[in-house]
């Protein structure tokens, strides 16, 4: 008799030491060090475009020092606009971020029709992400062979000249129509979803030129597919030191810089947001990954999070004053 009670307290007692055990087991995952899971980053832009190369080269490393997978999603449309109103509407936790550009955060807001969001008061600044120069390129078939002769072409009422760009309100866009207001030149903007379709049709020959992102346009220049004309930064990029620049071709001041920054959904906790900017300013501060990416003439430029809200500040008033000087129309 006293065998059977001790076995039916013994079975009691480790029924109950297994619940607390697993209660404790739980609390212990709830309460898990971020991240715990892998993390969404948000590109608003197709495979194969600026953005999309940019971020393909920093997610191994960030993954790396996060401990956590980092799974990239395409969500292209609206010049960005789209993946931006996707991020806004979610979880504020961190598993969701993105590397948004300069269109979607200092051009888009200021074009016709704005956009559903306030980048200064809409998302969790994280860091700043790259920074870099587009390119005016033509086919290497092309009889353009230099700046002169781009605009000279559209300037000749007999001509239809085109330039694509990754979507309206990109810096690729607007790069064409600083130009077009700076030579009185004639030259139609085609608006694509992404730096990729650009390319594809501009290497079909259903366009004249693209003001293309570095990581998109050097790797065709190198390959012999594409001709460079000129870079819009204010000084020559090394990856391309004998391409001038446009002010240096006699349109001094002309300048229209590009860059992808890391944000996060608005109210994402303090704590959350400085994890991630430590791990995404070790990425960009890694040897290898900063090599990888000057390849393709991209400066890694982890910034704090209030730094990137200062420059977005600025960087909106900049394009703000530059697409009312220029009376831009949706296209």
């Amino acid at each position: 008799m006293m065998k059977t009670s001790l076995t039916k307290v013994s079975y009691w007692a480790l029924l109950a030491l297994a619940m607390v055990l697993g209660f404790f087991s739980n609390a212990v995952f709830a309460q898990a060090p971020f991240p715990n899971k892998p993390i969404r980053l948000i590109v608003g832009f197709a495979p194969g475009g600026g953005a999309d190369s940019a971020a393909r080269l920093i997610v191994p490393k960030l993954a790396e020092v996060l401990g956590q997978s980092v799974v990239i999603e395409n969500k292209p449309g609206a010049g960005g606009n789209l993946s931006s109103d996707l991020l806004m509407k979610a979880e504020p936790d961190g598993y969701t971020i993105m590397l948004t550009t300069v269109g979607s955060m200092a051009i888009n807001p200021h074009m016709p029709g704005g956009t559903n969001f306030n980048p200064l008061v809409d998302f969790s600044m994280i860091s700043q992400g790259v920074t870099f120069s587009n390119i005016l390129v033509v086919r290497t078939e092309s009889n353009i062979k230099s700046l002169q002769d781009y605009v000279a072409l559209g300037k000749d009422k007999n001509v239809f000249v085109t330039f694509g760009s990754s979507g309206n309100g990109s810096t690729g866009h607007l790069a064409g129509e600083l130009l077009k207001a700076r030579t009185g030149m004639k030259a139609e903007h085609i608006n694509y979803k992404g730096g990729g379709p650009a390319m594809t049709d501009l290497l079909g020959g259903n366009i004249t030129a693209i003001f293309a992102s570095t990581p998109t346009a050097v790797p065709l220049i190198q390959g012999g597919k594409l001709r460079p004309i000129a870079v819009t930064s204010p000084k020559r990029i090394p990856g391309l030191p004998n391409v001038p620049t446009v002010a240096e071709q006699g349109y001094p001041g002309y300048q229209a810089l590009n860059w992808y920054a890391f944000i996060a959904p608005p109210k994402v906790p303090p704590a959350i947001i400085d994890k991630l900017n430590q791990a995404i300013t070790t990425t960009l501060k890694d040897p290898a990954t900063v090599e990888r990416l000057r390849q393709v003439d991209l400066d890694a430029s982890p910034s704090s999070p209030q730094e990137l809200l200062t420059f977005v500040k600025l960087e909106n008033d900049k394009w703000a004053k530059i697409i009312k000087s220029i009376n831009l129309s949706e296209k």
